[in-house]
This record gives C-alpha cells, sequence and structure tokens, in this order.
C-alpha cells in the first residue's frame, strides 16, 4: 500500500492521483453512453429505441446496488487502513465482494420471477415489449456481474490502485463499444445484442479485477476464508476471530445506502422535470432532456474529483490527521468550486452548439439553450454538494450523507418544483433545479458545520 502518498505526499499530488483515474473513467463511460444510444437509434427501429430506453432504468439500479458494497465498503476500509488495520480491512473487503455476488444473485430470481409486472411498471407496452423483455431479460440475468464490477473499482483506490481501478473501467467500456455495433446490427440481435454487450463487457471488468486482487493486490482479497475463523497468524496468536460483525455490516450499509440513493435519484428527479414540463409541450421535454445532458459532462467530471478523493479523505480521518485532513478539503472545496466556475462560463459562452451537436430542430436549441444557461446557475453550489457529500461518506457520517442524497434531485426539487410550477408556471419549472442546488448548498454547509466539528480551522491548527 501506497502510504507515502495518503500521508506525506503534497495534497495536490496525493489528489490529483487519485482522482483523475476516475475523472478519466467517468469521461470514458460518457462516451460509451453516447455511442451505445447511437447504435440502437442507428437501427431505425423506433419500438426498439423506445423498449431499450424503457428498461434501462434497470442498469441504473444494478449501479445504485453495486454502489452499497463498492463506496460504502471503500468508506470503512480506507478508515480502518488509516488505523493501520490491514487484516480489518481485508477480510471487509471480502465480505463486499460476495456480499455484491449474493445481491446480484437475489436480483436475478425477483427480476426473473415478476419479469412481466416489471416490465409492465416500466411502461413497456404491445409495441415495444418485444424489445423491452429482450433487453431486460439478458440484463437481468447478468446484474451478478454488473454489481460486483462496482466493488473492486472502488475498494482498489482505498489502496491507492487508482490507474488500476480505471483500467478495470475502461477494459469493460472498449468491450462495449466493440461488441455493441457486431450484435445489434452485424449478428441483427437489436436489444438483445445491446444488453449482451453490456454484460459481456462487465464480465471482462470482473476478470480483470479478480486478476489484480489476486496477484498485485497486498490488503484487499476476495477469499471467503477470510471472513470466518482465525484468518491470520496474528489474529489466532491473539486468540481474536475475524468473523464479520453485524456492526461492521451496518457501517458499510450506513454509508453504502445513501451513495444508492444518490444515484437513484438522479432518475428520479429526470422523471419528475419532465413531468412537470408535460404540461408545455414535448418540445419543452425534449429541450430539457438535452440540456440536462450537457450539463451531466460537467457534474460527471465533479463526481470523479469529488468521489475519487474519498480514500484520500477516509485514510487520514482514521489515522486522525487532521491538519492534513483540514487541508485536504480547503484543496478540495477551492479547486471544485474554481473548476465550477469555468465550466459555467465556458458551456454558457457554447450553449447554442451544444444543444445543435445533438439535435438540428433550431426551436429546441433555443428553448434548451435557455434552459441550459439557467442549469449552469447553480453549478458551484454542485460542486459544493458532491464534496460535501464524499466527505461525510469517506468519515462515516451516514446522516449527514443520507439528507445530501434524498435532497438535490430528491425531496428538494421536489418541493421547488411543485412551488415553482405554482408561482411561475414554466419559468418556475425551469429554474427549479438551480434553485434546489442552492439549498441544498447552503444545507451541506450547515451540516458540515454541524458534523464535522473536528475539521474547523482552530483544531485543524491544533494538529492530531
Amino acid at each position: 500500500m501506497d502510504s507515502e502518498l495518503f500521508e506525506k505526499a503534497p495534497i495536490p499530488k496525493a489528489y490529483f492521483a487519485l482522482t483523475m483515474p476516475v475523472v478519466l473513467s467517468m469521461l470514458v463511460t460518457l462516451v460509451y453512453n453516447m455511442m451505445d444510444t447511437y447504435f440502437v437509434a442507428h437501427t431505425g427501429d423506433t419500438s426498439m429505441v423506445a423498449g431499450v430506453s424503457l428498461t434501462a432504468p434497470m442498469f441504473t439500479v444494478m449501479i445504485a446496488l453495486g454502489d452499497i458494497f463498492g463506496l460504502g465498503g471503500a468508506s470503512v476500509v480506507s478508515r480502518l487502513f488509516g488505523r493501520k488495520r490491514y487484516d480489518d480491512g481485508r477480510r471487509l473487503s471480502v465480505f463486499c465482494f460476495y456480499g455484491a455476488i449474493v445481491t446480484g444473485l437475489l436480483i436475478v430470481v425477483l427480476g426473473l420471477v415478476f419479469r412481466t409486472q416489471m416490465l409492465t411498471l416500466l411502461g413497456a407496452t404491445d409495441d415495444t415489449w418485444a424489445h423491452a423483455s429482450a433487453f431486460y431479460t439478458l440484463i437481468i440475468i447478468g446484474s451478478p456481474f454488473i454489481i460486483v464490477s462496482m466493488t473492486p473499482t472502488n475498494l482498489l483506490r482505498t489502496e491507492g490502485h487508482a490507474v488500476p481501478s480505471m483500467i478495470g473501467s475502461i477494459v469493460g467500456t472498449v468491450v462495449n463499444m466493440i461488441l455493441n455495433p457486431l450484435f445489434i446490427q452485424g449478428l441483427g440481435w437489436g436489444a438483445a445484442g445491446s444488453a449482451g454487450a453490456t454484460v459481456i463487457a462487465n464480465i471482462c471488468t470482473d476478470a480483470y479485477f479478480v486478476w489484480f486482487l489476486l496477484k498485485r493486490s497486498r490488503n484487499l482479497s476476495i477469499d471467503p476464508r477470510l471472513m470466518f475463523g482465525t484468518a491470520t497468524a496474528a489474529a489466532a496468536t491473539a486468540k481474536r476471530r475475524l468473523d464479520i460483525t453485524a456492526l461492521e455490516v451496518r457501517n458499510i450499509l450506513a454509508i453504502g445506502i445513501p451513495s444508492a440513493i444518490t444515484n437513484l435519484t438522479q432518475s428520479v428527479g429526470l422523471v419528475m422535470v419532465n413531468l412537470f414540463l408535460l404540461p408545455y409541450g414535448t418540445d419543452t421535454v425534449a429541450a430539457m432532456g438535452i440540456a440536462l445532458k450537457v450539463v451531466m459532462i460537467a457534474v460527471l467530471v465533479f463526481v470523479g474529483f469529488a468521489f475519487g478523493a474519498q480514500p484520500l479523505i477516509g485514510y487520514n480521518y482514521g489515522a486522525r490527521n487532521m491538519r492534513r485532513l483540514h487541508g485536504i478539503m480547503r484543496f478540495a472545496y477551492l479547486f471544485l468550486c474554481s473548476f465550477a466556475l469555468v465550466m459555467t462560463v465556458v458551456l454558457s459562452v457554447f450553449d447554442r452548439q451544444l444543444m445543435r451537436f445533438f439535435i438540428a430542430d433550431e426551436r429546441i436549441v433555443t428553448l434548451g439553450a435557455g434552459m441550459l444557461r439557467i442549469q449552469l446557475l447553480s453549478l458551484v453550489c454542485v460542486a459544493i454538494v458532491m464534496v460535501t457529500t464524499c466527505t461525510f461518506q469517506s468519515t462515516g457520517k451516514a446522516l449527514g450523507a443520507f439528507v445530501l442524497s434524498i435532497s438535490r434531485q430528491g425531496l428538494i426539487l421536489a418541493v421547488t418544483l411543485t412551488a415553482g410550477s405554482r408561482l411561475f408556471g414554466y419559468d418556475g419549472v425551469i429554474a427549479a433545479q438551480a434553485l434546489a442546488d442552492l439549498v441544498t448548498a447552503v444545507m451541506a454547509v450547515v451540516l458540515f458545520v454541524v458534523m464535522l466539528p473536528e475539521l474547523r480551522a482552530k483544531s485543524a491548527r491544533n494538529g492530531r
């Protein structure tokens, strides 16, 4: 394990060493998502496009379930490593790996048993049922591989292996991009081909991660024996069993579940915005969808920079090195807020060009450009929320992480949409997300001060 990176390296160097690979992974994934949409849409079969779109949220659900053990486990393990409790971190990494597998198998059973009900709930109709069912079925069958892939990609960063974590993600993305056109168009498998490519890509990612954990990792493992009995000589000497305790499981879930909710609320937020825009015409829904896609480019970069630093924050919090942790937090907030300001200016200047990249209809371009400028006003607020949420997850402050996870694109957005639409109509709906970002950012600052008093400047100056 690279303790030098976590404990002594200059903060900017340590920060970017851990976050840049995550950012690059996010950007590669973004490119894949665009290409995947392109290949499905390029078939010209609108029923297929609609069927895949209707069932695509199931993939988001699986990513969220994987985050329970990936982000939740990484938070606990990084703090244990900071306390030099490497054996405990190792056995919890094993629990997270097999916990993800069991969760995936449970999804396979439930997903197939209730397939008809789920497809109906997702909105599949007679026109889209065949395509939606084909995509849904294969994604459900492959769910263990999809869910498991999210665990090592997060846990490896707790050891400082940010680059191998990135490589694993890129391997899957490249395989997916190669297989998509082959399966969808070359072999004519349509929606099933898209799902099949996704599952095979995740299998390749899992294979790489398993190889790395077995051959290269010193403090992480997939050996199930480590969860039961005396797994090390030191533990045997101390007569201490290394069984996973209920408290440890609860600590992982307390952080992992809010992380999963954060992912799920992104889809919920988009659905809410669309519902409030529908009375103003489908053009407004299309325009907002494209505008939010552009904003998502910036948000994904924020996620990479914010959550890529989770092991660094968790390690130093576990080590009680408050002076260094205070410096890390100050750097993270200043950097990401500055980056948000730059992105706000750049994306605002090229708003119409960005809209035209996705659609040629000038009416939608005009509508979307106006929407985009309003959404960009709150990018700094989004940066604050991202860093604070990551900090709460990294330091084990489950309540703070949970409150923020259900606020920005959940409860607070629901309130601003309802109030905005009643008071200001269309303009209120358009401004609702930006206002929700502002309110959530204020909440984040208040929660940070209340829940992490040890990180105040005075405490930090006193050292450990």
